[in-house]
C-alpha cells in the first residue's frame, strides 16, 4: 500500500498527502536523484486491477508529457510501484482556482481576464496537440505562488473519463461544468473544453456557479434546458463585452461556441478597452436552445424499403383517401419508430443496471475495534482488506485510526476497505545523557514531549551544566507523553575560599549556556526567569539583576531576564493613510444620470480591511469620489494577526498591501 516515507522505485520518497479524490490520492514527494519536490499521482486501488484503465492511463500520461507551456502543469515520469499506477508531475505550491477564487472574491476585472488568457493559452497548446481535457474545473487548474495559473490533470481526465462519469464523487466536483452534449452522452469536443471555460470565467466573475441542484442528473439538465444567467445581473459594473464572452463560450449549440481557445482569448483580450464600452449584447441564436434532433431509421420497419411483406394482399395503386393526408400518416409512422427506439432503450437501460453494482459510501471507522469494524463494514456490503498497523498519539491501541479508500468514499458494493489500526503512543530508546550539556538534552527531549526535572549536584570535579546522572537508564524504550526523566546536573562549589569581592560582569546577550560557564568561573548562582521581548533574540539575556559593574561576592545569587521573543499575542494599533487618485469616465458615459450635482460622474469607492477583528473579504466603507482624494484607516495587528486592505475603485483594485504588523 503506498504511503508517506516509501521510496518509489528507488527514487521518489512521499513525504505527505497533498489531497484524495474519487479516481487517485496526490502526494507530495521528493525526487532523490533530481533533489526536487515533486508531486506523486496514484490511482486509486480499486482502479488498479482494471488493464483497461492502466493501459489508458500510462499512454495518456505519456502524452501529455509532449505539451510544454508555461501554464500546464509538466509531467516527469510514468511508472509502477508494489503494483500500482503512478505519475510524477511538477508540484505547484499554492492552492487551487476554487479556493483562490473563495479568499480573493471579488477579483478584479483585470485580474481575472489575465488568469483567464493564461488557462485559454494552455488549453490552446492541448488541442494543437490533439488533446482534448474533458475535466475543466477550477479543482484541476493550480494558482502558484507568484499568481500564475497551471492546468493539471491532462492525462487523468482523459484516461479515466468512462470510470468518472460512474464514480458519484467524482460526477458532483465535475458536473457543475459539464457541457449540454456531454451530458446527453456525447463524446466531448475542444468546444466541449470551451464551454467548460465560459462557467469558469462565470464563477470568478460572480463567486458562484451558474447551475445548482439536489444532484448531479438535476445539475446536468438545466446545462441543457436553461439559459446561462447573466453575469451583470450579479455586478452591473462587469462590461457588457465581458459578459458577451461568458454566454458565446456557454452557448448550448457548440457551433455557436468560439471556434478555438485562441478565438475566446482574443475576444477576452479586447473584452475591457474602452472602444468596446458600449458593446451590445450577444443575442443567443434562435437555434441554440432548440437543437434539431434525429431520429434514427429502424431498419426492416414500417417505412423501410425493405419491406416487401406488410401490405402484400393490398393492390400494388390502392388511391388515396383525401380525408387520410399523407403528413397524418408520417407522423403516425414516426410515433411508431420513436416508441420502438425509447423500448429498445428500456431494455438496454435495464440490462445495464441489473448487471452494475451498487454505489454504497465507507463508513466512518475511527475508534472502532477490528470486529466492530468488520461489523460496519458487513452492514455497508463491504469487505473488510488488508490491516496496516501504524503508531498513534491519538488512538489507543488496538483501534482503528483510518480506512483505505477513507470515510465518505464512493466505492461499489463488496468492494474491500483496508484498516489503519493503531500500536498505541510511539516509544523511543533514551540515550546515554551523562556528561552531555543539560540545556541541549532538556530542548531535545521536550521537543519529544518528555517532561525533563534537573536536580543539582554541588561539584568541582565537572563543567557546571554537565550531567552527571539520569534517573531512566539508557536503552529503555519510553512514550514522550507519559515519560519524566530527572537530571542530576553540576553546579560548582564556591571557588572563591577568601569571599573576594568582585565587579559583575554585563551579561546582556549571553546564552543560558554561556551563563553557566560564568556562574561557574565565578562561583555565583545564576537563577534565570523568561519574558517576551521584541528586540531581545529569543535566547539571549535582556537583562540582570544586580546590575552589570555591581560589587558581589562569590555565592552571590545574580537573577537574569531571557528572551522568549516577540509577544505573539500583542496587538499593536497601526494606520495608513492612502491616496486614492479620481478617474474620470470616457467622454461619451460622462453625461450618464449617475453624474453628480455639479456634473462630474463620480468614482464608486469600496474599502477592504483586515486585522484582528476585521475580515479582508468584507466591504468596510464605501463612499464616492468625484477629485483625487484619500483614506485613512486604522489596523489592530499582531503577529498573530497581520493586517491588510484592498481598496478598489469602480470594481478595480488601486491598491493593496498584506502582513502588516507594524
Amino acid at each position: 500500500m503506498i504511503e508517506p516515507g516509501m521510496i518509489l522505485n528507488e527514487r521518489y520518497k512521499l513525504i505527505k498527502t497533498l489531497g484524495e479524490g474519487g479516481m487517485a490520492n496526490v502526494y507530495l514527494a521528493h525526487d532523490l536523484i533530481l533533489d526536487r519536490d515533486v508531486a506523486v499521482k496514484v490511482l486509486r486501488l480499486d482502479l488498479q486491477n482494471d488493464p483497461d484503465t492502466v493501459r489508458r492511463f500510462q499512454r495518456e500520461a505519456m502524452a501529455t508529457s509532449e505539451l510544454v507551456h508555461p501554464n500546464i502543469v509538466s509531467i516527469y515520469d510514468v511508472g509502477e510501484s508494489h503494483g500500482q499506477q503512478f505519475l510524477v508531475m511538477e508540484y505547484v505550491k499554492g492552492s487551487d482556482l476554487k479556493h483562490y477564487i473563495v479568499e480573493h472574491f471579488p477579483i478584479p476585472y483585470q485580474r481575472v481576464v489575465d488568469m483567464m488568457e493564461e488557462i485559454l493559452s494552455a488549453v490552446q497548446t492541448a488541442h494543437d496537440h490533439n488533446i482534448i481535457h474533458r475535466d475543466l474545473k477550477p479543482q484541476n487548474i493550480l494558482i502558484d505562488a507568484n499568481g500564475h495559473a497551471k492546468i493539471t490533470d491532462f492525462g487523468i481526465a482523459v484516461a479515466l473519463s468512462e470510470n468518472s462519469m460512474t464514480m458519484t464523487n467524482s460526477l458532483l466536483g465535475s458536473v457543475h461544468y459539464l457541457s449540454p452534449e456531454q451530458a446527453r452522452g456525447s463524446m466531448p469536443t475542444r468546444q466541449s473544453d470551451i464551454y467548460a471555460l465560459g462557467i469558469i470565467l462565470f464563477e470568478m466573475l460572480t463567486g458562484s456557479v451558474p447551475f445548482e441542484g439536489d444532484s448531479a442528473v438535476s445539475i446536468a439538465l438545466k446545462h441543457f434546458q436553461e439559459e446561462v444567467p447573466s453575469v451583470r445581473a450579479f455586478d452591473p459594473h462587469i462590461p457588457q463585452a465581458l459578459e458577451n464572452v461568458v454566454f458565446k463560450a456557454t452557448a448550448k449549440n457548440p457551433a455557436n461556441r468560439y471556434t478555438s481557445a485562441e478565438a475566446m482569448a482574443s475576444d477576452l483580450k479586447t473584452a475591457l478597452s474602452p472602444t468596446r464600452a458600449h458593446e451590445a449584447k450577444y443575442v443567443i441564436p434562435k437555434d441554440d436552445l432548440d437543437e434539431t434532433r434525429i431520429v434514427p431509421i429502424v431498419p426492416n420497419g414500417p417505412t423501410s424499403p425493405n419491406n416487401h411483406n406488410g401490405h402484400a394482399d393490398e393492390p400494388a395503386k390502392q388511391p388515396v383517401s383525401e380525408n387520410r393526408p399523407k403528413k397524418k400518416r408520417r407522423r403516425w409512422v414516426m410515433m411508431a419508430i420513436g416508441a420502438f427506439v425509447v423500448l429498445l432503450l428500456l431494455i438496454g437501460m435495464g440490462v445495464v443496471i441489473a448487471n452494475q453494482k451498487s454505489d454504497v459510501n465507507v463508513p466512518d471507522l475511527r475508534g472502532m475495534t477490528t470486529a466492530q469494524a468488520k461489523t460496519a463494514l458487513k452492514s455497508a456490503r463491504l469487505k473488510i482488506g488488508k490491516y496496516r498497523y501504524a503508531y498513534s498519539t491519538k488512538i489507543d491501541k488496538g483501534l482503528v485510526i483510518d480506512s483505505d479508500p477513507k470515510r465518505q468514499v464512493s466505492v461499489k458494493e463488496l468492494s474491500s476497505v483496508n484498516l489503519i489500526v493503531s500500536r498505541g503512543q510511539p516509544r523511543f530508546r533514551l540515550d546515554d545523557y551523562i556528561g552531555q550539556d543539560y540545556s541541549d538534552v532538556k530542548a531535545d527531549l521536550q521537543k519529544r514531549g518528555v517532561t525533563v526535572k534537573e536536580k543539582q549536584i554541588k561539584t568541582n570535579e565537572a563543567s557546571a551544566g554537565k550531567i552527571l546522572s539520569q534517573s531512566i537508564k539508557a536503552g529503555t524504550k519510553v512514550i514522550a507523553s507519559k515519560t519524566t526523566i530527572t537530571f542530576g546536573v553540576a553546579e560548582p562549589v564556591k571557588v572563591n575560599k577568601e569571599n573576594t569581592t568582585f565587579a559583575l560582569r554585563d551579561l546582556t546577550g549571553y546564552t543560558e549556556k554561556s551563563l553557566r560557564d560564568y556562574a561557574n568561573e565565578v562561583g555565583v548562582k545564576i537563577v534565570i526567569s523568561q519574558s517576551y521581548s521584541d528586540s531581545v533574540d529569543t535566547g539571549m539575556v535582556i537583562s540582570q539583576n544586580p546590575a552589570a559593574g555591581t560589587q558581589v561576592q562569590s555565592g552571590a545569587t545574580v537573577n537574569v531576564t531571557i528572551s522568549q521573543g516577540p509577544d505573539p499575542n500583542e496587538v499593536k494599533t497601526v494606520s495608513r493613510t492612502i491616496s486614492i487618485p479620481y478617474q474620470a469616465p470616457s467622454a461619451s458615459s460622462s453625461t450618464s444620470a449617475s453624474a453628480s450635482s455639479s456634473g462630474v460622474t463620480p468614482n464608486g469607492i469600496q474599502v477592504f480591511i483586515g486585522d484582528k477583528t476585521h475580515n479582508i473579504n468584507t466591504i468596510n466603507k464605501t463612499f464616492n469620489i468625484t477629485a483625487d482624494d484619500q483614506v485613512t484607516i486604522t489596523l489592530q495587528v499582531s503577529k498573530k494577526y497581520p493586517g491588510s486592505y484592498r481598496i478598489v475603485r469602480d470594481g478595480t483594485v488601486i491598491a493593496q498591501e498584506d502582513n502588516i504588523t507594524q
